[in-house]
């Protein structure tokens, strides 16, 4: 990053304005607490006295309280507190410390050997190596524990630690040495550093009746050569229509938004607009003509859609290119602006908000998306289910004349619950979850003893009643106080996480995928809409008004007469 501003993590087009603060106003910013903006440049008070007493507080905690305080970290505390007056979620301070790890999951790339580690049962544990990696390629395998990196014991680090070792320069090399259930001796494992680049699109795969589906995980620098490539691919296999997923998408980069949107909009298409306190509305519109205008297309959203994904999904639902299957998105429409500090700590502030095509607002009302959800229905993956209810909320025109809904976030045209649990189920899952700490973790390393036992494992494997019987073992063995019988009352539930994860780590994201797809209601009423509609006209027709059974619209729409 260079001149004290870097470009945003959610636009790196980076079209806000530079900040135009003299200098000692943007360094007793940096160091003071969130008091001194409200008192000092709402009110026009003496910024150098405040800047004098701060120093003062600082220098009689350090010299004069009665016990050692750390210096650094009170002016952290300071700085945070100054952000977190703000009471915006998206604003935060990002010491150097932590700067690498938030850049390398905005940008998606960094020089290492691949693997993804999380801190669990006190050792570092490989959650997955990154598919076509160094470290994938050597056959390190999820579920393995990092005890040594070249030579040294990592036992008791946090794995950030251990990550400093392994990452390098691309051509060298280092050892790592590796724990295996199952398997008594340390294995070791010298692996060659590359340049290592986090996929957006795990896979892509052909469904019946010439479906292409492409599932996408985040916009990094990537994502639309990603994407395009793999519609590419589909359609030399035949593809006669697509669905993108974009659920579980947290979002990344503005660009690859806008150029993912690009793909599917004719040239001069709006696709979002930023509009900030201190500048004029600015647009982003598609730039040339559209790589694939007959395919029909599909976007599945879901309430963990958010960022850039609302960006492309809002898109294509204002300009009638796509139908939107599922709940409605997260609602996280606001740019975020870096501005480097000294020291290589950065700060991340909300500095404007997208709006779609039709003039939408993205960003939910933060007491909408706060409302309490654990009374609710729960679905089969365990995630909240989120309601249509779309009450007194603003409605909007799609360039076609179909009615859409504002309030932030973005409806979907054909909301759709996955199945969701039996009260008695839910009941049990609850149960389970209360007293079962570590509950993933025993999940993961039940999977991995599972896969290490059955190396003949075919992907119509099934979960019996005795593999239930040994995973409540593994709960037992960690500490859980589980009631067998409640236990055995979500044994659907568990049936499902347990083969998930044991696909996972057998035949990686596709064979996940495929092991789930059954379940996937969303999914399944995306395809089934698909093999009937010809044209994306058709499309919408078949899949009736926005929200017809829950919340019908006056004057239908160019979806059809809401009957369905």
């Amino acid at each position: 990053m260079r001149g004290g501003k870097a470009k945003e993590a959610d636009d790196p087009m980076n079209r806000a304005k530079r900040a135009r603060l003299p200098g000692l106003v943007f360094i007793v910013a940096v160091v003071c607490g969130g008091w001194f903006l409200q008192s000092d440049v709402g009110s026009g008070g003496n910024i150098y006295i405040h800047a004098r007493v701060l120093d003062e507080v600082r220098r009689h905690i350090e010299n004069d309280f009665v016990e050692i305080v750390d210096v650094d970290s009170l002016y952290e505390m300071a700085i945070n507190g100054l952000v977190d007056r703000l009471e915006d979620p998206n604003s935060r301070f990002v010491p150097a410390s932590r700067w690498e790890e938030v850049r390398i999951r905005t940008q998606g790339d960094y020089q290492g050997v691949g693997l993804e580690v999380v801190d669990r049962d006190g050792f570092i544990t490989v959650s997955a190596p990154i598919p076509a990696t160094p470290a994938a390629r050597a056959g390190i395998r999820s579920g393995d524990r990092i005890v040594e990196v070249d030579g040294q014991s990592v036992e008791g680090w946090v794995s950030d630690q251990a990550v400093g070792l392994m990452r390098g320069e691309p051509g060298t090399s280092v050892r790592i040495g590796i724990r295996r259930p199952g398997v008594e001796r340390v294995i070791d494992f010298e692996v060659e550093r590359a340049a290592i680049r986090l996929p957006s699109v795990p896979f892509a795969a052909m469904l019946e009746g010439g479906i292409g589906y492409v599932p996408l995980l985040n916009f990094n620098r990537t994502t639309t050569q990603e994407v395009r490539a793999a519609v590419d691919s589909l359609a030399a296999e035949g593809m006669t229509s697509l669905i993108l997923d974009l659920r579980g998408n947290r979002g990344g980069l503005l660009t690859e938004g806008v150029g993912l949107a690009d793909l599917f909009l004719d040239r001069g298409s709006e696709i979002v607009e930023i509009r900030s306190r201190s500048a004029e509305p600015e647009g982003f519109a598609a730039t040339r003509e559209q790589a694939y205008p007959q395919l029909p297309v599909v976007v599945l959203v879901e309430r963990s859609s958010a960022s850039a994904a609302e960006i492309v999904a809002g898109a294509l639902q204002d300009h009638d290119r796509a139908l939107l299957i599922g709940a409605t998105t997260y609602g996280k429409g606001s740019v975020q602006s870096l501005f480097e500090l000294p020291g290589g700590n950065v700060l991340w502030l909300t500095t404007a908000r997208w709006y779609t095509p039709a003039g939408r607002s993205i960003e939910r009302d933060r007491s909408a998306r706060s409302e309490s959800i654990g009374d609710g229905p729960i679905t089969v993956e365990g995630n909240p289910a989120d309601r249509p209810d779309q009450g007194d909320k603003p409605r909007f025109t799609s360039a076609g004349g179909r009615v859409l809904h504002g309030g932030g976030g973005i409806v979907p045209d054909l909301w759709m619950l996955q199945d969701t649990l039996p009260l008695a189920e839910r009941t049990a899952v609850d149960e389970i979850l209360a007293f079962a700490n570590g509950f993933s973790a025993a999940v993961q390393n039940w999977a991995v003893r599972y896969v290490a036992q059955h190396p003949d494992l075919e992907p119509g494997f099934a979960i019996t009643d005795a593999d239930l019987e040994s995973f409540h073992a593994t709960l037992e063995e960690r500490g859980a106080e589980v009631p067998f019988e409640a236990f055995m009352r979500a044994r659907g539930t568990l049936a499902r996480l347990l083969g998930s994860e044991i696909a996972l780590l057998a035949w990686d994201d596709l064979g996940r995928f495929r092991r789930t797809r059954e379940a996937d209601v969303q999914l399944g009423r995306a395809v089934e809409l698909l093999l009937a509609a010809e044209t994306q006209a058709e499309l919408f027709a078949l899949a009736g008004s926005p929200l017809a059974a829950t919340a019908p619209v006056d004057g239908g729409s160019a979806g059809g007469d809401g009957s369905r």
